[in-house]
C-alpha cells in the first residue's frame, strides 16, 4: 500500500506543495501539475534525474516523506 508524500513541485519560477501517493511516477506528478519538462532539466532534491527516472515511482526511488521535484528551464546561449 502506498503512502502519501509531500512533493514541492514546479519550476525555478513557481513551486507549490502537493500531496501525492508514493506509487505515482515523477512524470505523472509533473503532468498533473502542468509543469513543462520538455525544455527543462528535472531535479529531484537538487540532483538531476538520469534517463528512465521520470517513469519511476517515488517508492522505487526511495522517497518516504517529502521531496523537491523541480524543472529548471534550460537557457539558450546567445
Amino acid at each position: 500500500m502506498s503512502k502519501m508524500i509531500t512533493v514541492k513541485v514546479g519550476s525555478n519560477m513557481k513551486r507549490e506543495d502537493v500531496l501525492v501517493p508514493s506509487s505515482k511516477t515523477l512524470r505523472e506528478v509533473l503532468d498533473e501539475n502542468r509543469v513543462n519538462y520538455t525544455r527543462s532539466q528535472v531535479h529531484l532534491d537538487g540532483a538531476p534525474l538520469q534517463p528512465g527516472d521520470m517513469d519511476k515511482t517515488f517508492d522505487a526511488i526511495g522517497i518516504t516523506e517529502s521531496c523537491y521535484l523541480i524543472a529548471v528551464l534550460k537557457t539558450d546561449n546567445a
